[in-house]
């Protein structure tokens, strides 16, 4: 997958333009996801699963998660497999949970705030070994 005339970007370079909004992307870094997607039909295939699946997240669509899964399903990209395999799990929720007002945000932001302060009351560094 090495770019013609640019060095090859790094996999956490490659995954950041996938999950980035695509209006955020600089012009090269666009020119290089392109590059990635034509030179790569799994990359091109595994691009638009997830542009889609974000879509749907940021529009709160839900009703279309069962035909996302299905698209998933019919290509030949296992790691997305098992993501909808953990979707399928819980199906009820994740099929209704984009479509409610309701997040969790505030929830997370209190548990990321106490898992770092846990470690400081044991006197650790803050970016040492976790607590649980």
């Amino acid at each position: 997958m090495a770019c013609r005339r640019h060095r090859p970007p790094t996999v956490c370079q490659a995954t950041g333009w996938f999950l980035r909004h695509p209006d955020t992307l600089e012009s090269d870094e666009h020119q290089l996801l392109q590059t990635l997607a034509a030179d790569c039909p799994a990359l091109a295939a595994l691009r638009e699963h997830v542009r889609a699946f974000a879509q749907m997240m940021m529009r709160r669509t839900g009703e279309g998660l069962e035909q996302w899964m299905k698209r998933v399903q019919a290509d030949d990209l296992p790691e997305l497999h098992s993501f909808v395999t953990g979707l399928r799990r819980d199906f009820d929720a994740a099929d209704v949970g984009p479509t409610l007002p309701h997040n969790f945000g505030k929830v997370e932001g209190h548990v990321n705030r106490v898992k770092m302060l846990k470690p400081q009351m044991y006197g650790l560094p803050i970016d040492g070994p976790s607590i649980r």
